[in-house]
Formats: C-alpha cells, sequence, structure tokens
C-alpha cells in the first residue's frame, strides 16, 4: 500500500505541478499589479467591516474558516518535514510561495465570492461553481467536486488526525498495546481517537454556523499562543537569529540537499499549509457577507500572510534555532544529524524536541494540544468544503441521506488516520493535495483568459475605493461578467 500510495504521489507532484503553482502566483501577481503588497493595508481594515447574516458569515468568520483549513499540521509537521527532506532552505520557497500564492488567493477567492449561489437558506460556492459558471464545462466541474469530497473527506483528513495521534503518543507515551481488527494499536493513540472523532461529530452534526462560530475562537487564539511561544524561543537564541536566516538564504540556492530538493519540498509544504491554489479557500470565501466580491479575495490573500509568514515561519525558526532536525532526503544519505537516526520526519517531533530543549517536558505537551487545536479546526473545514461540493452535486442528483453518510466517512477516515503510521497518511493527503491543486489552477488559468472576472471586480472595486464611496456596489453586467447570476439579483 505504501509503495502504491508514493507512486502515485510522486507522479502527481512531477516538477511540473512545482513549478506551476510558482508560476501561477507570479503571473496573478503581475496581473493584479502585485495586490498582496499595493492592498495589504485595506485587507486588515476589511477583517472586521462586514457582519453575519441569516444566509451567510462574516468577513472574519470566513477568515477563520479558511485559516482553520490553512493552519493546520502543515505549520507544524509539514515545515518539519520541508527541512527534514529538502534542508533548511527549503523554508524560503515556503517563502516564495506564501508571497507569490497570496495572489492566487485573491484569485480564485474572488471567484468564489462572484459566481456563489443561495442554498437552502445559505451561501455555497467554490471551484465547482466558478467552473460550471465561468468556463461553462459542467463536466470538469464535476470532477473536481468528486474529486474534491474523495481529498476533504478521506485523504486530507488522515494526515491532520495522524499528527494528533503522534504528538499524543510522542508527549504522553505510548501505553498499552491494544490488538484490533486493523491492527495493534497504542492506548494512547486510540483514546485520542476516541477523544478526537467524538468532538467532531458534535460540531459537523451542528452545521456550518457552528463550524464558524468554534474555529473564530480557537483558530486566532490558538496561532497567537502558538506564535508568542515561537518568540520565546527565538528571544532565548537571539544571537543565532542572524546566522540562521543566512543559513536559510544561501542554502534555498545552493542547498545541500540539491535545488531541487529545497525547492520542491518547500513548495510541496508550502501549498499543503498555505492552501492557495489548492481550491480550498473559495469555498469558506462564497459564504461571507459582503458587499463586494474583491473585498473577500482581500481578506483570504491575508489568510496566506498569517499562514506562512507567521505561523509557519515560527515553526521553522524554533527547529532550526534549536538545531532540533535532521536532513535526509528520500533515497539519499543523511546529510544532518543532530537527532537520532529514528526520529520520524513525517511528524511533529523537530518542533516537539525543539521546544523542549528549551522548556522542558512543557515543550511536548504544548505542541501536542496546539496541534490538536490547529489540527481539528482543519478537519472541520475539511467537512464543510466536502458538504459544499456534495451541495454542488445534490442541484443535478439527489442521494438520500448524502451528508450523513459524508459525515461518518468523515469520522471514520479521522479514526483511521489517527492510529496509523506517518508516511502512508501524509501519501494519501499529497494525493490529495495534488489533485486539487492540478484541477483548479487549471480552471482558473482557463477562466482568466477566457473573461478575467477577478480582475475586472478587481478593478471596478479600487475605482469605488478610490472615488470614496460608502456603501460598496458590484454589478456583473456593468463589468461585462456573466453567469453571476446571485449578484444580478
Amino acid at each position: 500500500m505504501q509503495e502504491i500510495v508514493s507512486y502515485i504521489s510522486g507522479v502527481i507532484w512531477e516538477p511540473i505541478l512545482i513549478y506551476l503553482c510558482l508560476g501561477t502566483g507570479l503571473f496573478f501577481s503581475i496581473m493584479t499589479r502585485f495586490v498582496q503588497v499595493r492592498m495589504f493595508g485595506e485587507m486588515i481594515h476589511l477583517l472586521f467591516s462586514s457582519k453575519e447574516s441569516d444566509r451567510g458569515i462574516s468577513s472574519f468568520q470566513a477568515l477563520a474558516v479558511s485559516l482553520s483549513g490553512r493552519v493546520g499540521t502543515g505549520n507544524i509537521a509539514g515545515v518539519a518535514a520541508a527541512i527534514g527532506f529538502g534542508g533548511p532552505g527549503a523554508v524560503f520557497w515556503m517563502w516564495v510561495v506564501a508571497f507569490l500564492g497570496a495572489s492566487t488567493a485573491y484569485v480564485e477567492s474572488t471567484l468564489g465570492q462572484i459566481y456563489k449561489e443561495v442554498d437552502d437558506g445559505q451561501y455555497r460556492g467554490g471551484p465547482a461553481y466558478y467552473i460550471e459558471k465561468a468556463m461553462g464545462q459542467k463536466w470538469f466541474a464535476w470532477i473536481f467536486a468528486i474529486a474534491t469530497i474523495i481529498a476533504t473527506a478521506l485523504l486530507l483528513p488522515t494526515v491532520q488526525s495522524n499528527s494528533i495521534g503522534n504528538a499524543a503518543e510522542l508527549a504522553f507515551g505510548q501505553g498499552t498495546l491494544v490488538n484490533t481488527f486493523i491492527g495493534t494499536i497504542a492506548m494512547t493513540k486510540l483514546v485520542t481517537a476516541v477523544v478526537v472523532v467524538s468532538l467532531l461529530g458534535i460540531i459537523i452534526f451542528g452545521g456550518v454556523k457552528r463550524i464558524a462560530h468554534v474555529t473564530q475562537i480557537v483558530v486566532p487564539f490558538m496561532a497567537l499562543a502558538y506564535v508568542v511561544m515561537a518568540l520565546i524561543v527565538i528571544g532565548l537564541n537571539i544571537t543565532q537569529l542572524p546566522g540562521i536566516m543566512g543559513m536559510i538564504l544561501s542554502d534555498a540556492f545552493t542547498p545541500m540537499a540539491g535545488v531541487g530538493a529545497a525547492i520542491g519540498w518547500g513548495v510541496k509544504r508550502g501549498v499543503y499549509s498555505n492552501e492557495a491554489g489548492q481550491g480550498t479557500g473559495p469555498h469558506a470565501a462564497a459564504a461571507a457577507e459582503v458587499q463586494h466580491p474583491a473585498q473577500q479575495g482581500l481578506v483570504q490573500a491575508f489568510s496566506v500572510y498569517v499562514d506562512t509568514l507567521f505561523v509557519c515561519s515560527a515553526t521553522a525558526f524554533m527547529i532550526l534555532i534549536t538545531g532540533a532536525y535532521n536532513v535526509h532526503p528520500v533515497g539519499a544519505e543523511m546529510l544532518v544529524q543532530n537527532l537520532p537516526a529514528m526520529t520520524e520526519i513525517n511528524s511533529p517531533a523537530f518542533t516537539q524536541l525543539a521546544l523542549e530543549s528549551v522548556m522542558g517536558g512543557f515543550g511536548k505537551t504544548f505542541v501536542a494540544i496546539a496541534l490538536f487545536f490547529f489540527a481539528f479546526t482543519t478537519l472541520l473545514a475539511y467537512y464543510y468544503i466536502a458538504e459544499t461540493n456534495v451541495a454542488y452535486i445534490r442541484r443535478t442528483i439527489r442521494i438520500p441521506y448524502e451528508l450523513t453518510i459524508l459525515k461518518f466517512a468523515l469520522i471514520a477516515a479521522v479514526f483511521y488516520g489517527t492510529v496509523r503510521e506517518a508516511s502512508l497518511a501524509w501519501g494519501l493527503g499529497d494525493i490529495g493535495v495534488g489533485i486539487m491543486a492540478w484541477l483548479n489552477i487549471v480552471g482558473i488559468l482557463i477562466i482568466f483568459f477566457m473573461a478575467k472576472p477577478a480582475i475586472k471586480a478587481l478593478k471596478d472595486y479600487e475605482e469605488q475605493r478610490k472615488a470614496g464611496v460608502t456603501e460598496y456596489t458590484f454589478d456583473p453586467e456593468k463589468l461585462g461578467i456573466k453567469n453571476a447570476d446571485f449578484w444580478k439579483k
């Protein structure tokens, strides 16, 4: 099974996808005149400018839901894997993909808003909706919807829950071993799995509003606590910071693991972490109640900064500044060994050991708690994304108890991921991310060359902003944007 998953993941993540992610971000940065820099102040202003309604959530809630998807295992275990397989230089390429990916996030999230619908009293939207309406290719939209349901309900949840299980085991010990029909399981992981799926069930059976209300409290609190903890570690080792920065920059271009490994792992884990271009962000963006589609596009661009430039950087600096890492490229000799050779790279171990070296046993426990909240809120976001794509398919075909089936499938995947091996879980997750990224990036590029709706929306918003309007409006027909039925009404 491991060999099959690794082979499929390798095919999907051929270098062409890595350079497609970087190239698309650069292309949209140029087309938007680097909106991620020019409109940074406006992004922060817009965070708190919209209110929740009966049909939609506020901009801040939409940011929290999308951040709950972006800020997860990738920020703790994913950064460790990027360093472990690609060397310290991989961190630089994570920064690059975040900076360029912010423009991609603007484009895809604005499209999500432009082509959203009202379904059963709430806003729905995402790549399946804008691929059908902007491209006019329903078959392509269906492929994306089905692929996304499989990825977010079955493949990606295993990565998040697996990291929770591994972190709990490292922090609290393995406990006794239990024989089950799926193999021998450590008691700590089994108890963790039961707790996670129980809490998950309570929340996802409560609907999107409950998901939004949970994430808007948990995500900002844990992200802030995590960054503060990282700043303490960095502050205690501040004299080493210039040398660490120099190592990241020099290794990015003449890296110990080879340029291809640094770029490849930096981009792969960068996309996994911030999800720009993957097509997950537009689902939460479409659910927001805003006056103009470009507003939520800008808010979602800001979420990429929060995810990678703040949280991922915090993890990277903690690991590198304490020397709590090995570099062991796949199929090559270990190039750097600061930890025991058996230390699992595809896990939160580097991060936990980095904090432990400064704060003792509390460090491992803190990372386990942080990872639980980060990964758990990501599972909530995954459910919402899967539910949205089921709703898209339900417009054409009604399947009895489809949402109930979806919920139990997700819960089963989470339980399985919590108790199984990390390498298999990450391989399945890479397949899910890669398939979604391929389909979504191809889709938004085709839509750009067909009609440029996201660019037209940005220009319209900037003109109204320059004119000093107090109430923004959006008229798609005036801008030559077709099939934006919600905004026409």
